[in-house]
């Protein structure tokens, strides 16, 4: 429960139609093997402890009373047990029959709630036993005790912050207006779903979405537990299709006629997170709600959730494929409102062979291709000076003139040397003046080529470098349009790889897998032995590291003991839990203090989740105090 994190569990038993103490016996045998896994959340299915497909055996006393002891069973059951337990049986009140999910804790009966939405259609015929469960919570006498009886019904945890339990019913989900709805503006961060969702063809597909959708929607946790096994076949077959999803994602979900067990890591914190940030989540209902709470103890959860190393870059090719072209055609359509609204017919790129400026020269191909323009009309501007390599060089010229674009040569050596001396800095002092004087000539010789040739100069510099603040304030830092500014390190790469796979020109796809294979360098540096002495990832630390902190903190919300603890195993194996500390120091540090060039950057393309514009996702003061979030690291080392 360390960190939001508690582990939620959907169970499908297999039952006998109208044997209520042999269903209880089987729930209970399922629970003592969820608890032992740790699940602190379980859900059992829609009028498990008689099987849904009674019919009118559900008019029976008999049955409805010998529901009501399997109740009795399972509730004793969960003594000593440290959980939150949902499970559907009929249940007769005032003369009228409901369907109901009792919610059962450490030996008791905390709450029944009622289905709201009966269904009547098609192979659906609640209504001929069932009545429509009431909202507004009303006392139940049961088992001596007053029960909290009615669908306005939630379930705080008092020993974790924000966990609260809301609870519908299978049709309540499939309707315009589920109740759902409601618990989660009235704060319920989990919805538990008691199904008894029958197998069509396609039907999956379709409950699969449902779920996803109320999860995004709601912005919230969700587990649905569908009957399987032991239902009757007379006319339906019960496939026990679970699902848990969060925000918007499936976390897990079984394959359908198999009978398994569910397990998942739900991040309450992270739902919070989502919620603080979405101002148009909306308002709590006027209507009467009735909390009850229930207690767990405080326990570290053993995570089995699992965090890709590259979160910004989809696992599946396909999908892949799909966010790369995407991507550049956001960077691409970006580019060409700006040239469309400006009437302007050229374009300056400082080329140096990197990445980065490979990705702005392709997006700025591809604008121009769009707009119908000349590519001659691009600018490729490369700039050699102390640290340029033959290797960055060649691919820089090879590149520009596969391309068809206008190659441009200037050698900047003489002119930084003239301002050294200007300055009084010596050449063989190769601090930060020696750097970003050249990162400055070259900018100042861009813009001038911009304004000789009446075009916009393009920016290359990528998110990952602007979270850093890699950049030369006033230098690379600096651009009229920045096609890259919403695009991470790690993303970068691989869409220069889907360009070069997918491009149909053998020489220039060579080109882009030499350029994927330089190491990350601004090459300010006088080379060794012809060969780039400076490399990026050996001063601030990997980029694939650093672009995982950022969508965790940034994204998610995530504090740094949590991004620590979640990105030691998203690189288990690949880095030391010392070394992954060490950078994400290095990042908290760069963060908050580069804030100052991320507050004045030009114009660029947002392309996904996460930005850094100061006029967009960012607004974070320049002088914000890094104290707290390094004290907290500090205390991990």
């Amino acid at each position: 429960m360390h960190h939001g994190f508690i582990k939620v569990a959907a169970v499908t038993p297999k039952i006998k139609v109208a044997d209520p103490a042999y269903n209880a016996r089987a729930v209970c045998e399922e629970l003592e093997t969820v608890c032992e896994k740790g699940a602190k959340i379980i859900v059992f299915p829609e009028l498990c402890l008689t099987g849904y497909t009674c019919g009118d055996l559900f008019l029976q006393e008999l049955l409805l009373e010998e529901a009501k002891q399997a109740l009795y069973t399972v509730a004793r059951a969960t003594q000593g047990k440290d959980a939150l337990v949902f499970v559907g049986l009929p249940m007769e009140r005032d003369g009228r029959l409901y369907n109901v999910a009792a919610a059962l804790q450490n030996g008791e009966i905390l709450g029944l709630v009622p289905k709201v939405n009966i269904p009547v259609y098609a192979e659906f015929y609640e209504g001929r036993h069932f009545a429509e469960g009431n909202d507004q919570v009303a006392m139940f006498a049961l088992d001596g005790r007053e029960i909290p009886f009615g669908s306005n019904l939630l379930f705080r945890c008092a020993g974790m912050n924000g966990l609260v339990v809301g609870c519908e019913i299978c049709e309540d989900l499939w309707v315009a207006n589920p109740p759902s709805t409601n618990h989660a503006l009235m704060g319920a961060t989990v919805i538990v779903n008691l199904s008894a969702s029958n197998e069509t063809v396609g039907k999956d597909e379709y409950r699969e979405l449902l779920v996803k959708s109320a999860s995004a929607r709601l912005l919230s946790g969700y587990i649905y537990t569908s009957a399987g096994e032991g239902e009757s076949t007379q006319d339906l077959v019960f496939g026990g299709h679970n699902l848990i999803a969060e925000n918007g994602i499936i976390l897990s979900q079984v394959k359908r006629f198999v009978g398994e067990t569910i397990y998942a890591d739900l991040d309450v914190n992270r739902i919070l997170a989502e919620r603080r940030k979405k101002g148009t989540f909306g308002k709590e209902p006027q209507i009467p709600y009735h909390t009850v709470t229930f207690h767990l103890q405080q326990s570290e959860t053993q995570l089995d959730r699992t965090f890709g190393c590259t979160p910004f870059v989809p696992s599946d090719e396909e999908q892949r494929n799909r966010r790369c072209e995407e991507i550049l055609s956001i960077q691409a359509y970006g580019l060409k409102k700006r040239y469309e609204h400006t009437g302007l017919q050229a374009a300056v790129i400082g080329i140096s062979g990197g990445l980065d400026s490979t990705l702005a020269l392709l997006v700025t191909v591809r604008t121009f291709d769009l707009l119908g323009l000349d590519r001659k009309g691009i600018f490729a501007v490369t700039m050699p000076c102390f640290g340029t390599t033959d290797r960055t060089y060649d691919n820089a010229c090879k590149l520009s003139e596969t391309l068809g674009v206008t190659l441009e040569e200037i050698d900047i050596r003489e002119a930084v040397t003239l301002h050294f001396r200007d300055i009084g800095q010596s050449m063989d002092r190769h601090d930060a003046t020696y750097e970003n004087a050249q990162a400055r000539e070259r900018t100042q010789v861009l813009m001038d080529i911009a304004n000789r040739e009446g075009g916009l100069v393009i920016g290359t510099g990528d998110m990952s470098e602007l979270a850093l603040g890699w950049a030369t304030y006033n230098g690379d830092h600096m651009s009229m349009y920045g096609v890259n500014a919403g695009v991470p390190k790690t993303l970068v790469r691989h869409l220069v790889r889907y360009y070069a796979d997918t491009c149909g020109n053998r020489e220039l796809s060579e080109l882009l897998l030499d350029v994927l294979d330089t190491p990350v360098s601004p090459e300010l540096l006088p080379p060794v032995e012809g060969k780039i002495a400076q490399k990026t990832e050996d001063l601030v630390g990997p980029y694939e590291l650093h672009d995982f902190f950022l969508y965790y903190m940034l994204r998610c919300g995530f504090e740094p003991e949590k991004v620590y603890r979640v990105a030691g195993l998203a690189f288990k194996g690949l880095y030391e839990d010392a070394v992954i500390l060490k950078w994400l120091k290095t990042f908290y540090r760069r963060f908050f203090n580069q804030q100052f060039k991320r507050s004045c950057l030009p114009d660029g393309p947002k392309v996904g989740s996460v930005a850094v514009s100061p006029r967009g996702d960012l607004r974070m003061p320049s002088d914000a105090s890094v104290a707290a979030w390094m004290a907290q690291l500090e205390q991990l080392s």
